[in-house]
């Protein structure tokens, strides 16, 4: 009789163990594996920007001097102004051309140089 006691107090901490042990590793499992650090995602974000600046700069005929560029996380926002209307398309187009980007939200307005419109 108390063999049979034994075996199922045995039986008992054999399960809990193992269930125990399964739920560490099940847990462990769901933290990313190679989440990038915070600062490793403003550095790529900042990288990505001036990428995207410096295409501006070199697009023919493009007016960059009032034009702010921020990225994050492959998003690009363009925002500022142009003094000619064809350049705010133009813009987003050469925006989508830079490797990285993977969306382009154009809030770029129809301006004057001084800043007046």
């Amino acid at each position: 009789m108390k063999a049979i006691q034994m075996l199922k107090a045995l039986g008992v901490v054999v399960c809990v163990s193992v269930a125990s042990s399964a739920w560490a590793q099940s847990s462990d499992a769901m933290a990313p594996a190679s989440a990038p650090s915070a600062k490793a995602m403003k550095k790529t974000d900042r990288k990505l920007g001036l990428d995207v600046r410096r295409a501006l700069s070199k697009a023919q005929g493009f007016d960059v001097s009032n034009v702010f560029v921020r990225a994050r996380g492959g998003a690009v926002t363009l925002t500022g102004s142009v003094p000619d209307g064809a350049q705010i398309p133009q813009a987003e187009e050469v925006a989508k051309g830079v490797p990285g980007v993977t969306s382009v939200t154009n809030k770029i307005t129809l301006g004057t140089q001084g800043g007046g419109g």
